[in-house]
C-alpha cells in the first residue's frame, strides 16, 4: 500500500468501526462484570481473569504482535482477527465452564492485539499526508467511543434479553465487519517469511533502544496509568450532585477536545510538541484539583487535556516512522504499554490513596504527567542529538 494523494474515508471510517469491535472485547466484559456471578456463582475471585488475561497478553505479547502483524500481512492479519474474535464471542455467548471461558478469553487477546495493530498502521498507509493527524487522532477515539455505546445500548440490550445476547451481538458485529472490509481492504501480495525466535527477542531492545519508534509507547505508558485510574479513583472526592455528570463527560471532553483542538494543533506542530502540551496541561489540571479538591471545573479541564494526548500519540506513530514494518513495531508498542498502565494504574492509584490520600493522589497525578512530558523531551534531544 503506497501512501496515497488522497484519502478514502470511507475506507477509514470502517477501520475504526472495526477498531470499536476490538474495544469492545475489553468493555463488553468489563460493562457487566458485575453480573458474571449469574452464570458463574461459584468462580469467586477467578472472575477478575475474565477481565485481565486480554490485559496481561497485551502486556507479554504486544511486540511480538507488532513484528507477527507486519510479517503476515496488514490485511490477512485485520480480517483473521475480526473472525477469530466473532468466533470466540460466538462461544462466549453459551457461557461454557469457566476455564473454556477463560481460554476464549485469551485467544481473544490475541485477536485485540493483531487488530489494534493493523488498524492504524493501514490507517496512516490510506489517508493522505494532510489527512494523517486527523484520520489518526479518529482512530485515537476507537476506545472512548466503544466503552460509552457499550454501557448505553449494550447494558439495555443485556437487560431487555440477557447477558448471551451482548456476547453474540459483539460475535455478529465482528463478523459483519470482516464481510465488509473483505472486499474493500486493498491487497498486497507478499511473500511470507517465517519468524525466527531470534526477532521476536531482540524487537524490544529495537524499539525501545530507538527515540522513534519507541517514543509513542513510552509517552502512552504514562497516559494511560493515569486515564482509566482517574475514572476509577476520582469519583468519591467529587461533590456527590456533580458526581455521575463529571465522570460521564470526561471521556466525551477527551474525545472532543482530540477531534477538534488536537487536530488543529497537528496541523501547526508536530504530535510529539501536541503529546507534551498535553501532558503540560494535564498537570496543571492536577495542581488545581490540589489546590480546590474536587473542582468540578479542574476534572473536566484534566478530561479535556488528556485528549490532547490520546490523538496526538497515535499520530507520532506516522511522523516519526516512514516505514509501515516500523509503524506496526511502534503500534504493537502502544499496545504493550498501554495494557501495561491499564492493568496497572488503578492499583497503585488506590495504593497512593490508602498511604497518601487525596493530596498523595493529585501529586502523584502531576508527578506522571511531568515524566510523560519529559519523557517525549528527552527523546527528542535523542533523535535531533
Amino acid at each position: 500500500m503506497d501512501t496515497r494523494d488522497t484519502t478514502d474515508w470511507t475506507l477509514v471510517l470502517l477501520i475504526w468501526a472495526a477498531g470499536l469491535g476490538a474495544a469492545a472485547q475489553y468493555g463488553k466484559i468489563s460493562v457487566v462484570f458485575d453480573r458474571l456471578p449469574e452464570v458463574y456463582p461459584d468462580a469467586g475471585t477467578a472472575l477478575g481473569f475474565a477481565v485481565s488475561l486480554v490485559g496481561f497478553l497485551g502486556i507479554l505479547l504486544g511486540i511480538v504482535a507488532g513484528v507477527l502483524v507486519a510479517r503476515i500481512g496488514y490485511r490477512r492479519a485485520l480480517l483473521s482477527a475480526l473472525i477469530v474474535g466473532a468466533a470466540m464471542s460466538a462461544v462466549q455467548a453459551l457461557f461454557p465452564p469457566l476455564p473454556l471461558f477463560l481460554a476464549t478469553r485469551v485467544v481473544e487477546g490475541a485477536a485485540h492485539l493483531a487488530i489494534v495493530v493493523a488498524a492504524p498502521t493501514m490507517i496512516a498507509q490510506i489517508a493522505a499526508p494532510r489527512d494523517g493527524g486527523l484520520a489518526l487522532t479518529l482512530w485515537g477515539t476507537f476506545f472512548g467511543v466503544a466503552f460509552a455505546v457499550l454501557a448505553w445500548a449494550g447494558l439495555a440490550l443485556v437487560n431487555a434479553l440477557g447477558l448471551s445476547s451482548l456476547m453474540l451481538a459483539h460475535a455478529l458485529y465482528m463478523a459483519a465487519m470482516a464481510a465488509v472490509l473483505w472486499p474493500r481492504l486493498p491487497t498486497v501480495v507478499k511473500h511470507v517469511q517465517p519468524v525466527r525466535l531470534a526477532e521476536l527477542v531482540t524487537a524490544h531492545r529495537r524499539i525501545y533502544g530507538s527515540p522513534h519508534i519507541g517514543a509513542p509507547a513510552m509517552g502512552w505508558l504514562f497516559y494511560t496509568i493515569c486515564f482509566v485510574s482517574v475514572l476509577t479513583v476520582l469519583p468519591p472526592f467529587l461533590d456527590p450532585a456533580e458526581r455521575a455528570v463529571i465522570i460521564g463527560a470526561m471521556p466525551l471532553l477527551s474525545i472532543l477536545s482530540s477531534l477538534t483542538l488536537g487536530v488543529w494543533l497537528l496541523r501547526h506542530i508536530r504530535a510529539t510538541s501536541v503529546v507534551i502540551l498535553g501532558f503540560a496541561a494535564c498537570a496543571a489540571c492536577a495542581a488545581a484539583l490540589w489546590a480546590v479538591p474536587g473542582h468540578a471545573l479542574a476534572a473536566l479541564a484534566l478530561g479535556a487535556s488528556l485528549g490532547l494526548v490520546q490523538g496526538a500519540s497515535f499520530a507520532a506513530v506516522a511522523q516519526l516512522n516512514a516505514a509501515a514494518e516500523d509503524r506496526a513495531l511502534a503500534n504493537g508498542g502502544l499496545a504493550q504499554m498501554g495494557n501495561l498502565g491499564n492493568t496497572t494504574g488503578t492499583p497503585l492509584m488506590v495504593g497512593i490513596i490508602a498511604t497518601a490520600g487525596y493530596g498523595g493522589l493529585t501529586a502523584a497525578l502531576g508527578v506522571l504527567f511531568l515524566c510523560g512530558a519529559c519523557v517525549h523531551l528527552f527523546l527528542r534531544w535523542k533523535r535531533t542529538a
